[in-house]
């Protein structure tokens, strides 16, 4: 273990003579870290090693003594010389750092000058942009001429003066434009941020009052969905200032170029083109689009933001409340200009309820910021009309499809389910119908509930447009009671009133439309109270419009009543000219006509039908229809081109108004007095009397007595009847069967010729 510890040693002192000093280090510390106290038996080794090397050093010195000596004595005698050589250096070293300090001291004292100078220029040169510093030099050298002037710096600014005037007001100058130009892209963003805080106001509004209405009607609030601020990232707050504007339009190079031009003496200048470029530029942006009729996502209304509130406020006197005023009023005369421009060619009505909730919600954004918008809200009215126009051009086409689908029939209810569907969309009672087993028949036709819930979903249609116009009640409930109005009496009318007179509408058909008609007059009512269920206004309230609904279906009802008549009249027209009567017969048939026949049939299956109608229509077209009945065979006798008439023809037709009599009396309708449908034919039956019993003798006696029995006989009917009974020839003697009576007689009928003629003309005179 000794010799170990010993060759240890040994191999650590060849590392310490062998390597740098700088890596001795660990070595030592190998040292240190063997066994305790090896660190004094190394010190040991090294003091030995140390004197053997002192040891040998002084041998090496012994041998070399001679030669040091000698090296000694060469360096005392070069000494000498070394040290004058040495102090001529420093001497020409001390004057060259003399030379240096006098050059600096020069320099400092030049530097403190102008130090001292420049103080009076610290404006000029602490400015914060190259324009405002130039600007404020200019200012130094207005200020303080004579204390700088004696400079050449400002000699040559004083010459460039005008120049740099000109420069700054042209980079200012720019730097607005670029603002101005820049500022029609924030315009979208700023109109949108403003209508978003109004929406968002009148939304907690509405929040608030529907907590305190406990049920009442609440006005909706329409959201401004993405695709509406898609389309319409238009600005909507017209020079105005929004709470967040600071934070999206940079208003910076407006300020910046006010400060130089009033520094420069000019502002009047820079205020009349700041102002004059902003109207230019509303009126650019206000211009509407050439293709702004194709949809309300095109241009709803286009305005321009100056963000002038908070211009207003910022400064002074640069944006003025009357110049805000005046260029308000231009901005809204142009949109009023484009809003109902835009409105005439709306034909939808969802295109004109979103331009409506666009002009509510950009109206509260101008009054939240305190200007006037009466005119806008006047034009809401106008856009309320257009509106009206496109919700009854709409219902138009609804009522038309309705009518044309309709069966015109009686509602058929198998069960009670059924009857229930019907009673919940239309408020029909009948104590006789629901006492009824099922299957029954309602008396209306299907398009009866159809027209009454589209009556209501036309009310709730223009009600969208009545909500969030800051209108009370009453003022709702006119404008629903007015708009609804103008359905019934306009609208509905006029399709009623072209149903009634197609073509294809029968006499079936227009029973049907009288029954539906009376039904849906007596729904009126009803629809008085859903109103008033909705705006919560009593109909008794004074000024409180009523619903004209009566007066239509009561219009509509007489003009299908009115075409029943003209109908019927058509239908017995048709069968009359099916007649055939050989007017030079010598006998009647026996038996009446077969046309005729066929027609009182038909009149009385068409009378049945009648049931369903109220009384009096069905006996006024059951009366209408025998007057023009009887009107009819009066006008075939009297014809013109029928020259001859035989006394076996008369008989015929004679026997033809019996059965038209017969069919009077038979009561086809029921609820005529007596013989008053008889009455139809007494003008035809006292003349076939007077020349089937040929009583002329009573009839000329008694003419013109009220007790008379031939009193409807007119003298000129007797006559012209008389005159085509006539013998005018021998081939053709209606009167053939006097020949066995004298001639007398043919005087006789001579006589009473000339004595109606006679009657005749005293009635003309």
């Amino acid at each position: 273990m000794a010799s170990d510890r010993i060759y240890a040693h040994e191999r650590i002192l060849q590392e310490i003579e062998s390597t740098d000093t700088a890596c001795v280090g660990p070595t030592l510390r190998s040292i240190y870290d063997d066994q305790p106290n090896a660190h004094k038996r190394f010190m040991e080794k090294l003091d030995a090693r140390i004197r053997n090397h002192d040891r040998e050093i002084e041998k090496m010195c012994n041998f070399h003594h001679q030669g040091f000596v000698d090296a000694i004595t060469e360096l005392l005698k070069v000494r000498a010389d070394a040290e004058k050589l040495m102090v001529r250096e420093i001497t020409l070293k001390i004057t060259t750092q003399t030379e240096e300090v006098i050059r600096c001291r020069v320099q400092q004292r030049n530097m403190a000058t102008t130090v001292e100078k420049l103080q009076l220029c610290i404006p000029g040169t602490t400015a914060a942009s190259p324009s405002v510093r130039r600007i404020l030099i200019l200012e130094f050298i207005l200020v303080y001429p004579c204390r700088v002037s004696q400079y050449r710096f400002c000699q040559i600014m004083a010459e460039n003066l005008p120049r740099l005037r000109e420069e700054i007001k042209d980079i200012s100058m720019s730097d607005l434009k670029d603002f101005l130009e820049s500022i029609r892209k924030h315009s979208d963003k700023v109109g949108e941020t403003a209508m978003r805080q109004a929406q968002q106001h009148r939304t907690f509004n509405s929040a608030v009052a529907k907590q305190a209405s406990m049920g009442h009607y609440i006005k909706p609030v329409y959201s401004l969905n993405e695709r509406t601020h898609k389309a319409h990232s238009i600005c909507l707050c017209v020079f105005l200032q929004i709470l967040t504007a600071q934070d999206l339009v940079d208003f910076s190079p407006v300020y910046r170029c006010l400060h130089i031009y009033t520094v420069l003496g000019d502002r009047e200048t820079f205020e009349n083109y700041y102002r004059k470029q902003r109207k230019k530029q509303a009126r650019l942006v206000l211009q509407p689009q050439a293709n702004m009729h194709e949809t309300v996502e095109d241009v709803a209304f286009r305005c321009s933001s100056g963000c002038f509130d908070h211009i207003l406020h910022a400064t002074q006197g640069l944006v003025t409340r009357a110049f805000t005023d005046e260029l308000w009023n231009m901005a809204l005369s142009k949109i009023i200009a484009v809003l109902r421009t835009h409105s005439s060619y709306c034909d939808v009505p969802d295109l004109v309820l979103e331009l409506k909730n666009l002009i509510v919600i950009f109206a509260d954004t101008l009054q939240g910021y305190g200007f006037p918008v009466n005119r806008l809200f006047d034009l809401l009215f106008e856009v309320r009309d257009q509106y009206n126009e496109t919700l009854l051009k709409k219902w138009a086409l609804v009522f038309r499809e309705i009518f044309e689908l309709d069966n015109y029939s009686p509602i058929p209810v198998e069960t009670e389910d059924e009857y229930k569907l019907v009673v919940s969309r239309f408020p029909f009672h009948d104590a006789e119908i629901e006492k009824q087993d099922f299957p029954k028949k309602l008396p209306m036709s299907q398009s009866v509930p159809q027209i009454y819930t589209q009556v209501k979903e036309f009310i709730y249609a223009s009600l969208k447009f009545s909500e969030s116009l800051h209108r009370s009640s009453t003022e709702i409930d006119d404008m629903l009671r007015k708009s609804t109005n103008l359905l019934l009496t306009r609208t509905l009318s006029s399709c009623l009133q072209n149903l009634i007179k197609k073509p294809h509408i029968g006499l079936t058909e227009l029973v049907q439309i009288i029954i539906n008609t009376t039904h849906l007059e007596q729904a009126c009512r009803y629809l008085e109270e859903f109103i008033t269920n909705i705006t919560n206004v009593s109909p008794e309230t004074v000024h409180t419009t009523r619903l004209y609904g009566l007066s239509t279906f009561k219009d509509a009802r007489h003009a299908a009543e009115g075409e029943i008549y003209t109908k019927l009249n058509q239908k017995i027209d048709e069968f009359i000219q099916l007649a055939d009567y050989e007017w030079g017969m010598a006998e009647s048939d026996g038996r009446a006509s077969g046309y005729l026949m066929d027609l009182i049939n038909f009149l009385r299956s068409t009378f049945q039908v009648f049931t369903h109608l109220p009384g009096k229509v069905a006996q006024t077209a059951c009366m209408s229809a025998c007057k023009h009945l009887s009107t009819s065979l009066m006008q075939m006798l009297l014809d013109t081109e029928l020259k001859q008439i035989s006394m076996g023809a008369i008989q015929q037709f004679n026997l033809d108004v019996i059965q038209c009599e017969l069919f009077a009396s038979s009561e086809p309708v029921p609820g005529f007095q007596g013989d008053t449908l008889q009455l139809a034919f007494i003008d035809l039956r006292q003349l076939l009397d007077l020349f089937m019993v040929w009583d002329w003798s009573t009839y000329l006696a008694d003419y013109g007595q009220p007790t008379s029995k031939y009193l409807r006989v007119n003298p000129a009917t007797a006559l012209a009847l008389l005159e085509k009974m006539k013998d005018t020839s021998k081939k053709n003697n209606i009167f053939s069967q006097f020949r066995k009576n004298d001639r007398d007689k043919q005087k006789l009928i001579e006589t009473v010729v000339k004595q109606l003629r006679s009657l005749v003309n005293g009635m003309s005179s």
